[in-house]
């Protein structure tokens, strides 16, 4: 994750790589993990191991996931070993600091992006998600609002390399959306959005008000994990109210000319999904239903960890509908998160989906408050 330049001294700086490379061996174990890579192989290797396609992309997944911690850990122990030699050279030639300041850097960024591995304990955080964004109070502010952050949650997954899919989108009356479904594939995809949950509340000069006036406008950001196992969640049919409509907005004569969007309400927990995007009815019914599968396991995994909090007598925060940050564009801009007070004066960029150190700071105090799984 980007961070500014360290003032830290270079031996506190060399000193604190050594210390955190050792609380990440001790959590990654690499011994261990070499033993699972082998164990994974030799599954691999077995007659008909592909015969059986989603134990094959399981197995597949982990194997690749455990390789690449392996390989990365490995290259930073190396690359850590290798700063104390060019230390002693630079001391005795100082032409090589420069290179020995980027190399120090370099290690430091790689390493904080490898620790985030610590702070994935939930059973789904490693994997998929499902993000809705809700136009919340505001009018035709709040569905613009819904819209942009829409946008920014969007570009934060592309540019940590995720693919994004587009799953629904409902347009707004005069501007913007009344909300959007989108799905994010990538590793810790899950674990990563759970720092977005909540309502993001905007304070601006209304575009949409003739008299210019100051508004404040709010939208829900809702994260569920992808479950590919369909019979993990069991949902009974005769608990499904199933709607079909015309599908709006953009997407071709096909979509508007027939009754292909489905509604999905699940009638005992009150769960509404829909979607539009596929070409057919079928196709969007599958979606939809993969979209409520995903909402369920949110649900049994956040009353999980409510009971956990019970019967530890801790107090937890698991109040998802509470507001966790304000972005302010009148009369100054500052970006803010309530929950941790990490905050940013370069609202634009924030906006333009630079929120790797929200979520790492929400990560972080959230993996020192929650009590274990």
């Amino acid at each position: 994750m980007s961070s500014a330049p360290s003032t830290e001294p270079l031996g506190e700086r060399l000193a604190a790589i050594r210390a955190q490379l050792k609380l990440l061996a001790d959590y990654l174990d690499p011994a261990g993990l070499s033993e699972r890579v082998s164990a994974l192989e030799a599954e691999m290797a077995e007659p008909g191991f592909w015969d059986t396609q989603e134990r094959a992309a399981q197995v597949s997944s982990e194997h690749a996931r455990a390789s690449r911690k392996i390989d990365t850990f490995s290259r930073l122990e190396r690359d850590a070993e290798d700063l104390d030699a060019l230390a002693e050279m630079a001391e005795e030639d100082p032409s090589l600091s420069s290179e020995l300041l980027e190399q120090v850097a370099s290690v430091e960024a790689r390493l904080a992006a490898l620790e985030e591995e610590r702070l994935f304990s939930g059973r789904y955080d490693a994997g998929d998600a499902m993000v809705s964004v809700n136009a919340g109070a505001g009018g035709t502010d709040a569905q613009d609002w819904a819209e942009m952050v829409l946008r920014m949650e969007m570009r934060w997954a592309e540019k940590r390399g995720f693919s994004v899919e587009l799953l629904e989108a409902s347009p707004g009356e005069e501007a913007g959306i009344k909300s959007a479904t989108f799905a994010v594939h990538g590793e810790n995809a899950y674990g990563l959005y759970g720092a977005e949950k909540g309502v993001h509340r905007l304070v601006r000069l209304s575009p949409f008000d003739s008299a210019n006036r100051r508004q404040t406008s709010f939208a829900g950001v809702e994260v569920s994990p992808v479950v590919e196992d369909v019979g993990e969640i069991a949902i009974d049919e005769d608990d499904l109210q199933v709607d079909t409509y015309r599908a709006s907005g953009a997407g071709g004569q096909h979509v508007n000319k027939t009754d292909s969007a489905i509604r999905i309400t699940h009638r005992p927990t009150g769960i509404v999904v829909q979607c539009q995007n596929e070409r057919s009815q079928t196709q969007n019914k599958a979606q939809a239903m993969a979209m409520l599968r995903s909402k369920l396991a949110e649900r049994a995994e956040r009353e999980r960890r409510e009971e956990i909090a019970r019967e530890k007598g801790q107090a937890q925060d698991v109040n998802f509908g509470s507001q966790i940050r304000s972005y302010v564009l009148h009369p100054y801009t500052m970006v803010k998160d309530h929950r941790t007070d990490f905050e940013m004066g370069d609202a634009n960029r924030v906006l333009d989906g630079d929120l790797d150190g929200f979520v790492r700071a929400y990560l972080l105090a959230a993996a020192n408050a929650t009590p274990a799984s």
